[in-house]
């Protein structure tokens, strides 16, 4: 995005304020993740973060329970069920929320899909290896974190950690340099 030359930054400044107000709401209508961002930041309650992680939780436990006709089509599951928890950080800015959720979802397929990552093999690959590869993205993400949220989301790190190794995925983590626990 250009950046505003100094004379028309001061003449935006020096307009009346019932034009700058006409200039701010039609601008901010042709963006539809910067009205959503203020929709939750000015709108919604304080109890809205909680309520948007439920519904995103729900969202993450249904779809990889049961059975896919393919890994692949596991992965495409995986894949959108993602793109939600990225959109809901870029609405909300809640790091913390998507790195609970993807451990969640990755936990989610390696206990409730056995057969989909038993063998490192044809279909089963492309699953195996976002798996690990996610994995180890999540927890760079992670470390990002305030120390008081990295010791409330050891217990679900673990947990995905012992489930990656048992399956196989495991030589795809160890060659991503993924630890087997934390701490």
């Amino acid at each position: 995005m250009p950046a505003l030359s100094p004379d028309l930054r001061k003449a935006l400044l020096n307009l009346p304020q019932k034009e700058k107000d006409q200039l701010l709401t039609r601008l901010v209508s042709q963006d539809a993740v910067l009205t959503e961002q203020l929709s939750y930041r000015l709108l919604e309650g304080d109890d809205a973060l909680e309520e948007r992680r439920q519904r995103l939780r729900t969202q993450v436990d249904d779809p990889v329970r049961g059975y896919h006709q393919t890994p692949n089509d596991l992965l495409h599951i995986v894949r959108q069920l993602q793109a939600r928890l990225a959109y809901h950080t870029r609405i909300t800015g809640d790091l913390f929320g998507e790195v609970e959720l993807t451990l969640r979802l990755l936990t989610n397929v390696l206990r409730h899909q056995p057969e989909a990552v038993a063998r490192l093999h044809g279909p089963n690959q492309p699953l195996l290896q976002h798996l690990a590869r996610r994995t180890h993205e999540t927890l760079k993400q992670a470390s990002k974190l305030h120390e008081d949220y990295l010791v409330e989301l050891e217990p679900a790190t673990n947990e995905l950690l012992t489930l990656l190794y048992a399956s196989a995925a495991a030589p795809l983590a160890r060659e991503l340099g993924v630890p087997i626990v934390t701490r």
